[in-house]
């Protein structure tokens, strides 16, 4: 669909899932591009579909409303406008990536793999797993940093019900929380043997601006935009210490 400019490359962002992470998402790529100038930067073409049914009800079975065929349209969509690569900021969204895969003749990168790739290449052992019900009984950040030979923990039941508070009842509402409420899940995990925490939840990346050198924190937003970057050829610039540049 290419006109004027033929020769560009574009970046889809399949977002809104929810909106505030898909905003920060595309200002994480702004700010982290090395540029001079407008030109300089990524063209991208954001999808911010807020009504797609939530991910994690579908995948606990408290909803029948299946988000995938809105994601397989948008990313369709996305394709069709010109998108030479799809990216989706959400990481409950991981359970449906093969079936958008599919759907599409474009790369489309998964957060999970390049969080845990970040974490393996930056020498980390053992990873505390922050993220939703769905992420975490769907066993996408599990099989991952096991298939690249590293250890893994969840919260319990009490750590999890204010993680889940945390991306419902605060982010998802509007609301950002101080960061002392996940780190009162964190810092025992840290002492028990965790050497990070993978921030799995991209509500939980909207924190991580209260904290942004804290390297223990992986965001997995971050991890995100460093693969977008890189993918379309430009500079990374500005991330914590554990990435290289």
């Amino acid at each position: 669909m290419h006109k004027i400019g033929e020769n560009r490359s574009i970046l889809g962002i399949l977002g809104g899932l929810g909106p505030l992470s898909s905003a920060y998402f595309y200002e994480l790529i702004t700010e982290h591009t090395e540029a001079s100038r407008d030109q300089d930067h990524i063209d991208i073409i954001l999808s911010s579909r807020a009504t797609t049914p939530d991910r994690t009800a579908f995948i606990m079975g408290r909803s029948e409303e299946d988000p995938l065929p809105y994601m397989i349209e948008d990313a369709k969509l996305l394709e069709q406008y010109g998108a030479d690569a799809i990216v989706i900021p959400c990481n409950t969204a991981h359970y449906f990536i093969k079936e958008v895969r599919r759907s599409v003749n474009v790369p489309v990168p998964s957060i999970i793999t390049e969080t845990c790739r970040h974490i393996k290449e930056s020498g980390r052992k053992k990873a505390l797993i922050l993220a939703t019900e769905g992420t975490v009984s769907s066993g996408s950040y599990q099989a991952e940093l096991e298939s690249m030979g590293l250890e893994w923990a969840v919260p319990d039941e009490d750590g999890q019900r204010i993680v889940t508070d945390i991306i419902y009842g605060d982010v998802k509402s509007g609301r950002v929380p101080s960061p002392e409420k996940l780190f009162s899940v964190a810092y025992p995990m840290f002492e028990a043997g965790c050497d990070c925490a993978i921030l799995g939840c991209t509500e939980l990346s909207v924190l991580k601006r209260q904290f942004k050198d804290d390297v223990r924190f992986v965001d997995s937003l971050e991890a995100l935009a460093y693969c977008a970057i890189k993918l379309f050829g430009h500079k990374p610039t500005g991330f914590t210490s554990d990435y290289e540049e």
